[in-house]
């Protein structure tokens, strides 16, 4: 919570309508501007030891996590990488759950079709499909902001937001926020809940809550964890994705989805899911049918 009236107009953007007028008297870049000024010690010392972390919240049924980062990377070839809509397909494609994702334009606005379904390999007729508005919000000179919402989503969700800001860096280097939350339904909260109560309390998210008696943390479960495990996966998705552009074209999904569950697998207390062999196998299919459900929609240029 102490960082909530700072990151309280960016977030605005995701659960408000009302974000414009924050935005005049706040600008979100600046906003941004100041979260890495405050989090050098947390960028240099956390428990992912990377220039990573997270803050989460849940309130009144709507879930949010934010995750902040360093990328090795240049400011201008983030831009370039993240204004493209089919590049985000790409990106989501490789969270285990997203089987497939397709990108289409339409009335002047770009449309994108997550196909959710199990950990395991699924065809895209077997998942429910989940459709993302693509926007690109703001892209000034040293500020970019894509947001890709949701009205609905599946098992009665709404208003899924996935968010993307960065910043340029010294030393070609871009400092990010990927944010991640939607809303749920009082029946879900109370079926989730009686879910990791039991068969899932195994799971757990990255905000730590305490310590056992052998003085190891505790780490949050339930809701708000999945929250922060899923968006820690696309954080780490976006990464991959742009680790992927130096490699020749024709070996960038390779090196995609094993940059992917490298990262991933760092963190296997919240983020294990498969062995290596499996996920590799099953992306290498679900790949080949983001491609044919791509080719029956065209490939408009973007």
């Amino acid at each position: 919570m102490r960082n909530f009236l700072l990151l309280f107009g960016a977030l605005s953007l995701l659960v408000s309508g009302n974000a414009f007028a924050v935005e005049k008297l706040r600008p979100e870049e600046a906003l941004l501007r100041e979260v890495y000024d405050q989090s050098q010690a947390k960028l240099a010392n956390n428990s992912f030891g990377l220039p990573l972390f997270l803050e989460s919240f849940s309130e009144d049924g709507r879930s949010d996590v934010d995750v902040y980062g360093v990328f090795d990377a240049p400011f201008a070839s983030v831009v370039d990488a993240l204004r493209v809509p089919a590049n985000w397909c790409d990106i989501a494609a490789l969270h285990p759950n997203v089987k497939a994702c397709t990108y289409q334009g339409e009335s002047g606005a770009w449309l994108l079709t997550f196909y959710l379904g199990r950990k395991f390999y699924q065809p895209p007729e077997d998942t429910r499909q989940v459709i993302y508005h693509f926007r690109n919000a703001a892209r000034r000179p040293g500020y970019l902001d894509i947001v890709l919402a949701a009205n609905a989503g599946p098992f009665g969700t709404k208003d899924h937001r996935i968010r993307f800001e960065a910043l340029p860096l010294d030393e070609g280097k871009t400092f990010v926020h990927v944010s991640y939350g939607y809303r749920d339904t009082l029946a879900l909260r109370l079926a989730t809940e009686g879910y990791f109560s039991t068969l899932g309390s195994g799971k757990v998210g990255f905000t730590v809550t305490g310590t056992d008696r052998k003085g190891e943390p505790v780490y949050i479960g339930g809701s708000r964890g999945a929250v922060e495990r899923n968006a820690v996966r696309y954080y780490f998705a976006i990464q991959a994705f742009m680790s992927s552009l130096h490699s020749p074209a024709a070996s960038r999904f390779g090196r995609r989805i094993d940059t992917w569950y490298e990262l991933t697998n760092r963190y296997r207390r919240q983020l294990f899911e498969l062995d290596k062999k499996d996920y590799l196998a099953f992306k290498i299919n679900e790949h080949e049918n983001q491609l044919r459900l791509q080719r029956s929609l065209g490939t408009s240029s973007q």
